[in-house]
C-alpha cells in the first residue's frame, strides 16, 4: 500500500505486511506467485507469523484472498491461499480457503491507478453463501501476497463485514510503497 494510501480509512481495523515489495523481496514474490514454486509456502507462512505477531489472536478465521476461475485455472494454485493455509497451521487456526469467491474476471490490477483499481474490484468480492455461519461475530485474518492500493484487501473487507464479521484484519507477505 502506497504511503499516501496508509492515510485513507479502511474496512480492516489493523493490518501488516511482511516486507516491501522491492528488490529481493519482489523477486521472491515474484518466484512464488508466477514461478510454480508452491513448495515455499511453508517458510513465507513463518514470515508472516512473524510480521503478523501483534494482529493475530487465537481462534481468528484465516482466509485468502480469492482468485476468479479463469485465473487459478490458468496459473494452477492461488499463492493466497496457499499461505494462508500454511499460516493457519503454523498458528494453529481456523481455515477457509473459500471464504469468499471472485464473481467477475477483473484481470490484473497491475499498472492501474489507485482510482482504477478500486474502480476495476467494486462488487466483484462475494462471501460464499455456503459459508455464511461462519462469519457470525467472527474476527477474519486475510490473507493476500501483496497490498498496493488496498482496494482489493477493502473489496473483500466490505463483503465479509456486510456478512456478519465482527473485524477484519490483513496480513500480505510484501507492501508496496510509493517510492517504488
Amino acid at each position: 500500500m502506497c504511503d499516501d494510501c496508509l492515510n485513507v480509512e479502511r474496512p480492516w481495523t489493523r493490518g501488516r505486511a511482511a516486507m516491501a515489495y522491492r528488490d529481493n523481496a519482489r523477486r521472491l514474490v515474484l518466484r512464488f506467485k508466477h514461478g510454480d514454486r508452491t513448495e515455499m509456502a511453508p517458510a513465507l507462512a513463518e514470515w508472516l507469523a512473524g510480521a503478523g505477531q501483534e494482529i493475530i489472536e487465537p481462534g481468528m478465521l484465516v482466509a485468502p484472498v480469492p482468485l476468479h476461475w479463469r485465473r487459478l485455472f490458468s496459473r494452477r494454485y492461488n499463492q493466497a491461499a496457499l499461505l494462508s493455509e500454511a499460516l493457519a497451521r503454523r498458528m494453529a487456526l481456523p481455515s477457509c480457503p473459500d471464504l469468499l469467491l471472485r464473481r467477475r474476471f477483473t484481470g490484473s490490477q497491475g499498472g492501474k491507478s489507485h482510482d482504477q483499481r478500486f474502480a476495476n474490484i467494486a462488487s466483484a468480492i462475494v462471501v460464499n453463501p455456503r459459508r455464511m455461519s461462519l462469519l457470525s461475530d467472527a474476527r477474519v485474518l486475510l490473507v493476500d501476497d501483496v497490498m498496493t492500493s488496498g482496494a482489493t484487501f477493502a473489496a473483500c473487507a466490505e463483503a465479509i463485514v456486510s456478512a456478519g464479521a465482527k473485524e477484519v484484519r490483513v496480513l500480505a507477505l510484501a507492501r508496496v510503497a510509493k517510492d517504488d
